[in-house]
């Protein structure tokens, strides 16, 4: 198992690509440990970088063997995630490529 960073040579996202968190449930369905803010399931967002490969958290959190996956910085503009803020306003989210798709 690995616990360090990684490489981001086989990263599926470009700086600058626009991407869609999936719009999963998957703490409906069974006890999980989830980084994915629900505010950002189903949103467009634009990836900044590629940050490297991590142990997945969502299985450490279980102590069960992680694979490496791929994080990035997400960018969100943020009126349309919290009904709030001025146009320009932003999120920047640490997302794992597993929970992000080609928009």
């Amino acid at each position: 198992m690995s616990t360090g960073v990684g490489e981001t040579a086989a990263a599926r996202f470009q700086a600058g690509q626009r991407v869609r968190v999936k719009d999963a449930r998957p703490e409906r369905i069974a006890r999980l440990h989830l980084r994915t803010p629900h505010y950002v399931r189903g949103r467009l967002g634009i990836v900044e970088r590629a940050l490297g490969t991590f142990p997945n958290p969502e299985d450490i959190a279980f102590n069960r063997p992680a694979e490496p996956r791929v994080l990035y910085h997400v960018l969100f503009d943020q009126p349309p995630v919290w009904n709030e803020g001025q146009p320009g306003d932003t999120l920047l989210i640490e997302l794992f490529e597993h929970w992000l798709e080609e928009a």
